[in-house]
C-alpha cells in the first residue's frame, strides 16, 4: 500500500470531548456546516468561522466521570440528520439520561477462567434494579423560529455497565433511508452475559429503524430485549448484524449501484477490527420475537455476524492465564472455546485489523478504534476510495500520547488487506493527543478528525478538530 502524509488544519480549538463530527444543510441555507457533539452534551456548527451553538442538552445528560476517575463511556453518543433534514427539520439524538445511575450489574469487575463454568454461563439477573444507565434514541425537530424540540422517544434502553454503549451510534443508510443504530454489548470486560449473540438482545447489534412510520408511544417503556417493545415499535425495527462488542459508527460508501458498508469492531485486549459487506439480510424484530415464541430459528440466511464473544476480529478471544511457573511467557488460553468453535464458520471475517502489541516499524500498538469513515474525495489522492480509521492512542506514544490514523482499500476478490498509517505533520508539542472520532462530509470528500488532550470527560475544552488536507 502506498504511504500517504496529510496535513492536519485546526477548524475549531478549546471545546469539550468531541463525540460525533457530522454535516448537513440548514433550512434555508445553501452551504454545508459541520456539526460538532460533546460527549457532556453540546452541539454546534461552523458557521462563516464562527462557532455557534445549535443544540445544548448537558441538562438531560447523566453526570459523567463519576466513578473511573473521571473516564466514561456514556453521554451523548448519537447525532444524525433526516436524508430530508432541509425540507423537515428533523434529526435524532442518542445519549445517556440524567437521574438514571443504578449500581451496575455485577458487584465487581468481569474476569472469566475458562476452568470454571460457572464464571462462562452468567445470567444479567434483576434487571430492574442491577443496571448502571438508561440511555434514550430521540427525535427532535428543527422549528421554524430556529429553536429546536424534542418531538419524541424511540427507545429507552437499561444498560448493564458503564461502557460498550456505542459512540457515533446513529448514522442514515443511503441505501434504505433508515436509521442505522449501533449498540455496543452492554459493557465490561470480556461481555460476561453474552448479550450480543442473544437474538433478543438489543445490545450489541446494528439496527434499522424505520422512523418514517408512524407509531402511537410517544414514551416507550424502558427495555433491555426486543420482545419488552409493544408490537408497534417492533415493527419498525429490523436486525442488520449481531455479534458486535462496540461499534465507532457504520459508514456507507457509494459503489456503482450499491453500497460498501464498514464497521468497526472493537478489541478486548489482543486486536482491533474493520469489516466490510455490501450483501445483508435483516431480519424483522417481530420475526426474531415470533421464532423466540414458538421455540425456533428465524431465517438466518445472509445475516451477518461479527463473532463477538467466541471470537476478537480473526482470533478466537483470548486470555491471558499464568499456568506455568516461567512468568516470562505471555500465555493465553481461549476464554471461550464452545462459543469460537460454533461461530467458526457462520462469523464474518474482517477487512483489516491491527494489534495492540506490534513493533513493527511500519505499524503500530493500538488501543481502542475510535472512527471508521469512507473518503472518495480527490484532494488527497492517496486515499481516494479507501476507509480511513483511527485509533485512541499508540501504545508506544508514551509519554506524550498521539492517536493513529491510518487506511486500508476493499480487496476485488474480497479477501482480508493489510492496511498503512496515515503520517501526519502537526506539531501537539507537549500536550497529549487521543484521536477520539472521525467524520465526514455528505458526499464523504472531506474527512474531520477530533483530537482531545486528555482520556477523562472530567478535563474541559482540550479539544480540537481538524481538518484533513493534502
Amino acid at each position: 500500500m502506498i504511504k500517504v502524509k496529510v496535513g492536519l488544519r485546526p477548524i475549531v480549538k478549546n471545546i469539550n470531548l468531541p463525540t460525533v463530527l457530522k454535516t448537513t444543510i440548514l433550512p434555508g441555507d445553501s452551504v454545508e456546516r459541520l456539526f460538532i457533539a460533546t460527549q457532556v452534551g453540546e452541539i454546534f456548527y461552523i458557521g462563516n468561522g464562527v462557532i455557534r451553538t445549535f443544540l445544548d442538552i448537558r441538562q438531560r445528560i447523566l453526570k459523567l466521570g463519576t466513578s473511573g476517575g473521571g473516564y466514561d463511556e456514556r453521554g451523548l453518543l448519537g447525532l444524525a440528520f433526516h436524508p430530508e433534514f432541509y425540507y423537515n427539520g428533523l434529526f435524532y439524538l442518542h445519549y445517556s439520561v440524567a437521574g438514571t445511575q443504578g449500581p451496575g450489574a455485577l458487584p465487581e469487575s468481569f474476569n472469566p477462567d475458562p476452568c470454571d463454568p460457572r464464571t462462562l454461563n452468567l445470567r444479567w439477573m434483576n434487571r430492574e434494579t442491577q443496571y448502571n444507565h438508561i440511555d434514550t434514541i430521540e427525535e427532535w425537530i428543527l422549528q421554524s423560529n430556529g429553536q429546536p424540540q424534542k418531538r419524541r422517544t424511540l427507545l429507552n434502553l437499561r444498560r448493564p455497565f458503564l461502557n460498550h454503549n456505542g459512540v457515533n451510534s446513529l448514522n442514515f443508510s443511503p441505501e434504505t433511508g433508515k436509521l442505522v443504530l449501533t449498540t455496543g454489548d452492554g459493557g465490561s470486560g470480556y461481555s460476561p452475559f453474552n448479550l450480543s449473540q442473544d437474538d433478543l438482545e438489543i445490545a450489541g447489534k446494528i439496527i434499522e429503524i424505520d422512523v418514517d412510520k408512524n407509531i402511537s408511544f410517544n414514551n416507550p417503556p424502558i427495555v433491555t430485549r426486543f420482545n419488552e417493545l409493544p408490537t408497534t415499535i417492533q415493527e419498525t425495527l429490523m436486525v442488520m448484524a449481531k455479534g458486535v462488542r462496540n461499534i465507532p459508527g457504520i459508514s456507507f460508501q457509494r459503489f456503482y449501484n450499491q453500497y460498501i458498508k464498514y464497521a468497526g469492531n472493537v478489541g478486548q485486549n489482543l486486536v482491533e477490527s474493520i469489516f466490510s459487506f455490501v450483501h445483508y439480510k435483516p431480519i424483522p424484530v417481530t420475526e426474531l420475537v415470533q421464532a423466540s415464541f414458538m421455540n425456533s430459528e428465524a431465517d438466518k440466511e445472509g445475516f451477518i455476524n461479527f463473532g463477538w464473544r467466541g471470537w476478537e476480529g480473526s482470533f478466537p478471544t483470548s486470555i491471558i492465564r499464568g499456568c506455568t511457573e516461567n512468568q516470562t511467557l505471555d500465555e493465553k488460553t481461549i476464554a471461550y472455546f464452545n462459543e469460537a468453535v460454533t461461530l467458526s464458520a457462520s462469523r464474518l471475517q474482517p477487512l483489516t485489523s491491527y494489534f495492540h502489541k506490534d513493533t513493527r516499524p511500519d505499524k503500530f500498538g493500538g488501543t481502542a478504534l475510535t472512527g471508521v469513515q469512507a473518503y472518495m474525495g480527490n484532494t488527497i489522492p492517496g486515499l481516494t476510495g479507501s476507509v480511513v480509521f483511527t485509533d485512541l492512542a499508540r501504545k508506544e506514544s508514551q509519554p506524550q500520547v498521539r492517536g493513529a490514523l491510518a487506511y486500508t482499500t476493499l480487496r476485488p476478490n474480497g479477501e482480508q488487506n493489510d492496511f498503512s498509517v496515515i503520517q501526519t505533520d502537526y506539531d501537539f508539542g507537549s500536550q497529549s493527543a487521543y484521536y477520539v472520532s472521525l467524520g465526514t462530509n455528505l458526499n464523504q470528500t472531506s474527512l474531520y478528525l477530533a483530537v482531545y488532550g486528555s482520556m477523562k470527560v472530567t478535563d474541559f475544552n482540550q479539544g480540537t478538530v481538524f481538518e484533513l488536507v493534502p
